[in-house]
């Protein structure tokens, strides 16, 4: 007769909550006094089965708040372009879309630039929030110009994926983004929006994004959470 021991039964225990999702993505675990009175075992053999749960990545650990279940990180295969939508659906959750802002208005120099187009000629800004299975990921501004992506002007953009509009309404496809990515801090709005603390980390990426005869379509600047997006690449040397 096999029995199981005291740290395996707590760790199966664990595992299946979390599985079952009674913990989500970036919450706190209840304090190990009260986790190892709700599981009927020591706090020693609490935190044999919470070590085994870290070492796969399936908890992650603070010296000062405890015992946290990670954020699902999104992120494009290397060198693959994937919309928002798509990368989430790729992995199962449920992509969602707020609209906060849809106006028409004058290019800037640098959007003109960009878009070919002359300055100050009509662009279609579109702010929207990113989430994904309700939790907010994303912040992203995008420009398109008006005489190309005039349909989306008015058109219900919220949980809508923006490149399957373009294709569907505009008769455009994204085939290429010219993309560049660096790190700053959340500032009051951005923080307000994600859902994370001022000055916490985010990571800025600015894009042009081109039709395949090299026609810019839209540009674009995505502010993601530091915790929750992860940008791949491949590499080569030069010959």
């Amino acid at each position: 007769m096999t029995t199981t021991s005291a740290p395996q039964q707590a760790y199966e225990r664990l595992a299946h909550d979390l599985e079952v999702g009674q913990y989500a993505p970036g919450g706190r675990l209840p304090g190990e006094r009260q986790l190892a009175a709700s599981l009927g075992v020591s706090r020693a053999t609490l935190r044999l089965a919470l070590s085994r749960l870290e070492q796969e990545g399936v908890l992650s650990r603070s010296a000062q708040r405890g015992w946290f279940v990670p954020r699902q990180v999104l992120g494009e295969p290397p060198s693959t372009l994937q919309s928002f939508t798509e990368m989430a659906r790729a992995r199962g959750l449920r992509p969602t879309t707020q609209v906060l802002r849809q106006e028409l208005r004058p290019a800037t120099m640098d959007e003109a630039a960009k878009l070919r187009i002359a300055p100050a000629a009509p662009v279609i800004e579109i702010d929207r929030l990113r989430g994904m299975d309700g939790t907010p990921v994303c912040f992203d501004v995008v420009v398109l110009a008006q005489h190309r992506a005039g349909a989306l002007a008015d058109a219900d953009l919220n949980d809508a994926s923006l490149y399957e509009q373009l294709r569907e309404r505009c008769g455009l496809e994204v085939h290429r983004s010219a993309y560049t990515l660096m790190a700053d801090l959340a500032d009051a709005e951005v923080a307000a929006l994600l859902g994370t603390r001022v000055g916490a980390a985010v990571l800025i990426g600015d894009e042009v994004g081109y039709a395949a005869d090299g026609t810019p379509v839209l540009v674009g600047r995505n502010t993601y959470r530091g915790d929750a997006y992860r940008f791949e690449a491949d590499l080569y040397r030069r010959a």
